[in-house]
């Protein structure tokens, strides 16, 4: 039996942006609720996450491709029959149950179909990536429809993500971006009214103060208006007296920077940081290379997430309805992260093993 140690820094990690998310929350939500709901939910994913360590890596992956479909159909039935919410039809309420979003789930099942297709075929020519194109395109385009278009570029990350890694040529790098350059002309009649205002403010935010520029105009006074030291616990005036939109979900971060200042800001980048470095450490001491993905998947996932959520706040991207993991609220999103994670651990924790 080959001996190695496991992996302590993740799950410590882990631990601190769950308690830097709920002391956030606990500031940003408008009541105590919304902080109970979120430690319910994230208790509910570390149990998840236990019963992951101890299915282990074969049979998880065993249960990839009918995961995958779950999450298809569910898609399929959320556009006939979800919760609309913010302008998407992106939930579902099944009785008593509390309401989720399949695109989470889609995003994890995707990591792992993904990884089994790409670790199973060699992608030499244009034909070989048919059907990894088919497993990203079905749950993207589901998604979109909702329309979710933070969740779908979610998905699309992921996808141009692993193949990436996986290893493309150089030509088929071109071709690519030749056809992303066509699509985005072709794409913009397609989009929603809301998402193209989204857009249009991103570029001049100060055209439309008061309407489609509102949310980043308040989140960079409350990002700047925090110096060095921030305004102080349950402080900050852009967040308590309501000048920040959605503060405990997609713009948590400008409440953290106004009232925990600049230091504070620094602090969660840095543990975001350590986080990303264990991910990209686990991932590069996999022996085989369907782990490799698997962790690369997630890595991405979470990156990305945090990039674009951070990116809004500032400004330096358009608003998506991205949540930043482990900090916001939202119960679907946190057990999704948490699973993903979890998925990480044990596909490290079980390198070792054949499949």
């Amino acid at each position: 039996m080959t001996m190695h140690r496991l992996e302590i820094f993740l799950p410590i990690i882990v631990f601190v942006l769950l308690a830097l998310g709920l002391a956030t929350l606990s500031t940003a939500a408008p009541d105590i609720s919304f902080v109970k709901k979120q430690a319910a939910f994230a208790a509910a994913g570390i149990i998840a996450g236990v019963v992951i360590l101890f299915l282990g890596r074969k049979r998880i992956l065993d249960l990839g491709f009918p995961i995958y479909w779950l999450s298809v159909v569910l898609l399929i039935i959320t556009h006939f029959f979800g919760a609309e919410k913010n302008g998407a039809k992106s939930w579902l309420e099944i009785g008593p149950l509390p309401s989720f979003q399949p695109s989470e789930l889609a995003k994890i099942s995707l990591i792992m179909a993904l990884a089994i297709i790409l670790h199973e075929r060699p992608i030499k020519t244009i034909k070989d990536y048919l059907q990894a194109v088919v497993i990203i395109v079905l749950p993207f385009i589901l998604v979109l429809l909702e329309p979710d278009l933070g969740s779908a570029l979610v998905l699309a990350a992921i996808g141009a993500g692993m193949i990436l890694v996986r290893g493309v040529p150089w030509r088929h790098l071109v071709v690519f971006a030749v056809m992303f350059a066509v699509l985005i002309p072709l794409a913009w009649p397609k989009l929603q009214p809301h998402q193209k205002t989204r857009i249009i403010a991103f570029m001049n935010p100060e055209a439309d103060p008061q309407g489609s520029g509102y949310q980043v105009i308040q989140s960079r006074i409350a990002i700047g208006s925090g110096g060095l030291h921030g305004k102080g616990y349950k402080q900050g005036t852009q967040a308590q007296l309501g000048f920040i939109p959605y503060r405990y979900a997609d713009f948590i971060f400008p409440v953290l920077a106004e009232e925990g200042g600049f230091l504070a800001s620094m602090v969660l980048l840095l543990v975001f940081m350590l986080l990303f470095w264990r991910l990209t450490a686990m991932a590069s001491e996999c022996l085989y290379e369907r782990d490799q993905l698997i962790i690369t998947g997630i890595l991405v996932m979470i990156s990305f997430q945090v990039i674009i959520n951070l990116g809004v706040s500032l400004g330096l991207a358009p608003v998506t309805g991205i949540t930043l993991p482990l900090i916001s609220y939202g119960g679907t999103s946190l057990v999704s992260t948490l699973i993903a994670l979890s998925l990480a651990y044990v596909v490290h924790r079980d390198k070792y093993k054949d499949f």
